[in-house]
């Protein structure tokens, strides 16, 4: 990529004991923008250039970098571009969804090298774990021993609060209540020993859109993930931010209100669940919705639900924008490309129609990374947290 839509990063500090914050600088550079010779990031990083040759040869040593061909036909030396080793780190993402939940083995470019679903009614505990232990195996057992030793975490995408979702799901109080209580790294680490990182699936989807997808051209915004339950995630500085409480972005509880005046929550009236509960009353098989890209045998029904939705995310958009002024919304989800186009599309024409008194409006952009962005942004969760830059560090203390 040429990085004209990268906005760059800088901060380095040349103090020895700063060291581990410049190595994740210069891999976070080199993720954001691809490959670059060790005078490129000296310059944009504000380091000195011996400060990071000694930092590129420990990378390299470390197996977390590796040297493109020289670059030449310029006065001087050749150029050497340094780029992220896709083997050199691993993690495995996990993400539980209301009928679904997959693993996924990433590397470190975030490359998906395989991946196991399974499907359920709801999801419940025993089963869920028990999925886990075995996918685990079973990805792991993919990797040559060596690659295996550099698997560097998991990550764990889930609902907030799971054991209020009995009702949305169709499944009784007393079975999920048995979530109430669960703590994701006692359970993992009975099958186990790496790390593991839990963050909310909206969150989780924002972060694989932030490192991988649209996110690297904005500093601050906020995302919207339109699935069966709509959420979302902010990024500030450059970072996920995640909140004292890693519910920061809570999006899909926006206030809202009913046909009939009543207060709502926006993921009663932004979701695909409502869309799905219109094809069972009339009669159709919505299972469509979550296995094909293609919409188009339900045109008549998508397209009164694009509205409904494009609206409150409107809405909600200007709401975000009343705390924060981000200079973007990014709008994903589990839609074919052409539903999804339509819906950022609508969502632009409606926001002109606002009441946009003392606010600035934003811009409204189609995300990128689409229905696997929740497992994607679990995987990135471990990585993310040992060798990449998190500029926010310290904000949610």
């Amino acid at each position: 990529m040429d990085g004209s839509k990268v906005r760059s990063l800088s901060g380095g500090a040349n103090q020895s004991g700063l060291r581990n914050h410049n190595e994740r600088l210069l891999l976070s550079m080199l993720q954001r923008g691809g490959a670059m010779p060790g005078s490129d990031l000296a310059r944009i990083a504000g380091l000195s250039p011996q400060t990071v040759s000694v930092i590129l040869r420990k990378l390299e040593n470390d197996g977390l970098l590796t040297r493109g061909a020289p670059v030449r036909g310029k006065v001087g030396k050749p150029s050497v571009p340094m780029t992220l080793n896709p083997d050199g780190v691993f993690s495995l993402g996990v993400s539980i969804g209301r009928r679904s939940a997959k693993i996924v083995l990433m590397d470190f470019t975030g490359v998906i090298r395989a991946e196991v679903a399974t499907t359920f009614p709801y999801p419940l505990p025993a089963q869920i774990f028990a999925f886990m232990k075995d996918g685990f195996a079973e990805l792991t057992a993919k990797l040559p021993l060596a690659q295996q030793q550099r698997l560097c975490g998991i990550g764990v995408a889930a609902p907030f609060e799971l054991w209020n979702w009995h009702e949305m799901v169709g499944a009784t109080a007393e079975e999920f209540a048995l979530w109430k209580g669960i703590n994701f790294q006692d359970e993992v680490a009975e099958f186990s020993d790496l790390p593991v990182h839990v963050v909310n699936d909206a969150t989780a989807a924002c972060r694989a859109e932030h490192v991988f997808g649209r996110g690297k051209e904005f500093r601050d915004y906020a995302y919207f993930f339109v699935a069966a339950f709509v959420g979302g995630g902010i990024v500030l500085n450059h970072s996920v931010y995640e909140g004292h409480q890693h519910n920061a972005g809570a999006l899909g509880s926006l206030r809202s209100v009913g046909p009939n005046g009543e207060s709502r929550q926006l993921i009663d009236i932004a979701s695909i669940h409502l869309l799905e509960a219109r094809l069972s009353e009339v009669g159709l098989d919505p299972s469509g919705l979550w296995n094909s890209d293609d919409w188009s045998p339900y045109a008549r029904y998508v397209e009164p639900w694009i509205r409904q939705t494009a609206q409150e995310l409107a809405k909600a958009a200007l709401s975000t924008c009343a705390v924060i002024d981000f200079e973007a919304i990014l709008i994903d989800g589990g839609l074919p490309l052409d539903v999804k186009e339509t819906l950022v599309a609508r969502t632009r024409r409606y926001l002109l129609n606002q009441d946009t008194r003392g606010l600035i409006p934003p811009q409204v952009e189609t995300g990128k990374i689409g229905r696997q962005a929740r497992e994607i942004g679990a995987a990135c969760s471990p990585i993310f947290s040992q060798f990449l830059l998190n500029t926010n560090a310290g904000l949610a203390l």
